[in-house]
């Protein structure tokens, strides 16, 4: 309403008439004028909002994003960790963390260049987003290694969600040969409370397993 009401203020100051009916006169005379502004006005400041707001969720983007993957980033996952791990635990569901490696990424680059690690990082990626449920959350942990929270998953269930994934890299046509060693924790419904800190340390205790044992494979946390 600023700008409508900026514009009656400079027409009165121009006739320097002030009155009820003057104001009535001048809004019956101009109606179309000030109905033009108002809509002209709000037209703008919703273009300008638009924008802003696009602009903030491209930050907000760039901010829990992965700029090589595309998947979550540290952050971001462990923000997400921490609100489905009180989510298991209050509701008593069972939730289950896979820990993903990328076998032999630092031989891999020193044989065929840092593109060919890039190929194969995304390839996992590109896995790990074509086996995942709407729910699930992803996300790139570290350097060679992908994190995936799986809500309302059981052990054998993120179990065989790995294989998939670890086949799907293995069989893929970017990966460069690459496979994936996979560790999973799970936290069921009859576990005593405990950290998501904890839940980490087994998934990355399972997928030592996974590496020492010969790579390419899933191994799941056993309590």
């Amino acid at each position: 309403m600023g700008a409508p009401i900026g514009l009656c203020a400079v027409r009165y100051l121009e006739g320097g008439e002030s009155s009820v009916a003057w104001l009535r006169d001048e809004l019956g005379a101009n109606r179309a004028m000030y109905i033009y502004v108002l809509a002209s006005t709000l037209v703008v400041f919703a273009a300008f909002g638009f924008v802003l707001g696009r602009a903030a969720d491209g930050l907000a983007d760039l901010a829990t994003t992965d700029e090589l993957t595309g998947l979550g980033n540290r952050r971001y996952f462990e923000d997400r960790l921490r609100d489905e791990f009180a989510r298991a635990t209050r509701y008593k569901t069972a939730l289950s963390l896979l820990i993903l490696d990328v076998d032999a990424l630092k031989d891999l680059n020193d044989r065929l260049g840092h593109r060919a690690g890039d190929r194969a990082l995304r390839c996992a990626a590109g896995a790990i987003r074509v086996c995942s449920r709407r729910s699930d959350v992803s996300a790139r942990w570290g350097g060679d290694e992908f994190a995936l929270l799986a809500p309302s998953t059981a052990m054998g269930e993120a179990h065989a969600l790995g294989e998939r994934i670890r086949r799907l890299v293995e069989g893929g046509q970017t990966s460069e040969g690459c496979t994936l060693s996979v560790g999973i924790a799970t936290v069921l419904s009859e576990d005593p409370v405990r950290s998501e800190g904890h839940l980490l340390q087994e998934a990355d205790q399972a997928l030592y397993e996974a590496k020492q044992t010969g790579r390419n494979r899933v191994v799941s946390h056993r309590k």
